[in-house]
């Protein structure tokens, strides 16, 4: 059994080995890592011989750490990534080439519907109806998206929102405060198996998961990085936040807001910001806290969106789709029951 793990940032890891009476046998660990002193190779093998074939990333890792010497020092990678490797090569997760996914671009949809949406996309890939997914859409209506778990009246000024006709609405997953207006943002959904961000922390999975894209962005001319533990970042300040949610089965939601040209001076308006978080971003006024893309590529929105998608279908294989008419209709439906109802949008109030 063979497999390959690209650390973000770090160097390759490829395992090869075989399972005899479901352990892990003949091991031999390669890469274009550093590592010192050449007999620390030895110890990593020799403490991956005979651990179960469905050890866990953890198990993996603190197995290798108790046989390497306090001088060994590994270069580029980690004995994590060595565990994630070896759970590839035994079949327990899975890579992006193992994956086709299916391309949705919608047009402008209400801020309550295209939450639903989300929701639908995740239950249709833990229920099968659906392969992993992209899922790139215009919003409908200038909006206020808050994490799950965020209050309202925390996040929100009820007179400022109201001024500038401003729907609120609540998201499954976690994280903070989203302003949005249609024609200044750029929003997008990936749908994925819990296979292939299998061992990884939630840290560790959203620097995965947001890979593809900072490449694309980094073919436009922008140096953009992963900033801990959520944001993609630029020299210029802050391009994006993401935000996930895992259902039971381990079917991951991770979804990506960027700004294209966002009015700061309205969304400080809306927003109730206050010095503590200001504080912590290191700025003293919103303009330097969201850097619009338009800014620093002079691209039109759409044209940002095509080379986004055109970078992810070279990195990974891409297929045509659709919103099914069943897929509107189930999360027409979440709208009324959920996503559309004061009892979800004030749940914290």
């Amino acid at each position: 059994m063979h497999a390959e793990y690209k650390v973000p940032g770090g160097k390759l890891v490829t395992v090869d080995l075989e399972i005899v009476d479901d352990r892990i046998r003949s091991v031999q660990l390669a890469g274009d890592f550093f590592l010192e002193p050449d007999e620390a190779l030895g110890r990593i093998t020799a403490a991956l011989e005979g651990l179960p074939a469905d050890a866990r990333v953890g198990e993996i890792a603190e197995a290798i750490a108790a046989r390497l010497d306090p001088a060994d020092a590994l270069i580029g990678f980690t004995p994590r990534d060595v565990g994630f490797a070896v759970r590839r090569a035994v079949g327990a997760s899975s890579t992006w080439d193992d994956h086709v996914f299916e391309l949705i671009e919608d047009g402008p949809r209400s801020p309550y519907m295209q939450m639903a949406l989300d929701q639908v996309y995740a239950e249709a890939l833990a229920g099968g109806s659906r392969g992993p997914t992209l899922r790139v859409w215009e919003w409908g209506a200038p909006a206020v998206v808050i994490g799950s778990f965020q209050s309202v009246s925390n996040e929100v000024d009820p007179a400022g929102a109201a001024r500038h006709g401003i729907t609120v609405v609540r998201r499954i997953s976690g994280g903070g405060a989203m302003f949005v207006e249609p024609g200044n943002t750029i929003t997008y959904s990936l749908v994925v198996p819990g296979s292939l961000v299998d061992g990884m922390s939630f840290e560790e999975s959203y620097e995965f998961l947001d890979s593809w894209v900072l490449t694309a962005l980094r073919e436009l001319g922008i140096a953009a990085t992963y900033a801990p533990i959520n944001d993609i970042i630029s020299p210029a300040g802050k391009i994006a936040g993401a935000a996930q949610k895992r259902l039971s089965d381990g079917t991951v939601l991770h979804h990506v807001t960027m700004a294209y040209d966002i009015d700061a001076d309205k969304m400080m308006e809306v927003l109730r910001i206050g010095r503590e978080k200001m504080s912590d971003k290191g700025t003293k006024s919103a303009n330097k806290r969201v850097d619009p893309l338009r800014s620093q590529t002079h691209m039109t929105r759409e044209a940002i969106v095509r080379a986004f998608v055109d970078s992810f279908g070279r990195q990974h294989e891409l297929r045509v789709s659709q919103v099914r008419p069943e897929e509107a209709a189930a999360a027409e439906g979440l709208v009324e029951s959920k996503f559309g109802t004061q009892e979800w949008i004030a749940r914290i109030p």
